[in-house]
């Protein structure tokens, strides 16, 4: 039993869908493989086969793909949503972007207030530490040993109280 040489490849997915002999020069096959069936059944449900064809062959070849995959996905959306198709889908995607950025600022106004307060939190102890409220590591004696010279000889101690 012999095969015509026609017959070596399985036919595209839309020769196989229309029942027709796949031809080498069918316009089809390159965007429409034997393995993904469902895209061109979807295709073809919302534009349909005659439109397609046209289509393809009014664009420069390395158009083509991506023409296929564009009427691809808006089938598929259309199939999906009927009224909107593809605008819908953009539609709640647009929706969902101004919501994450809307938390996405909220996020940053948060961090910002964070940070502010951390910074102030630091000052505060460097103030702590360094400023007016820390007792110095040092003792000023000499508004001890002043009053000391002036006749009034107590006999006072380095933490200023009087020793006996």
């Amino acid at each position: 039993m012999s095969f015509s040489s026609s017959y070596s490849n399985p036919p595209c997915a839309a020769c196989k869908f229309l029942r027709r002999k796949c031809l080498p020069s069918c316009i089809f096959a390159p965007y429409f493989p034997p393995e993904e069936p469902i895209k061109f059944t979807t295709v073809h449900k919302v534009f349909g086969a005659n439109n397609v064809s046209k289509l393809l062959n009014e664009i420069q070849p390395h158009q083509r793909e991506d023409a296929v995959n564009s009427l691809a996905y808006e089938a598929e959306a259309r199939l999906k949503d009927p009224v909107y198709g593809c605008i819908g889908a953009i539609s709640v995607l647009q929706r969902q972007v101004i919501r994450l950025q809307k938390e996405l600022d909220a996020t940053n106004a948060d961090l910002m207030r964070y940070t502010n307060n951390q910074i102030m939190v630091n000052q505060e102890r460097s103030n702590f530490q360094y400023g007016e409220r820390m007792v110095p590591s040092y003792y000023d004696y000499s508004s001890v040993w002043n009053s000391g010279i002036g006749g009034d000889h107590n006999n006072i101690g380095p933490d200023g109280e009087s020793g006996s």
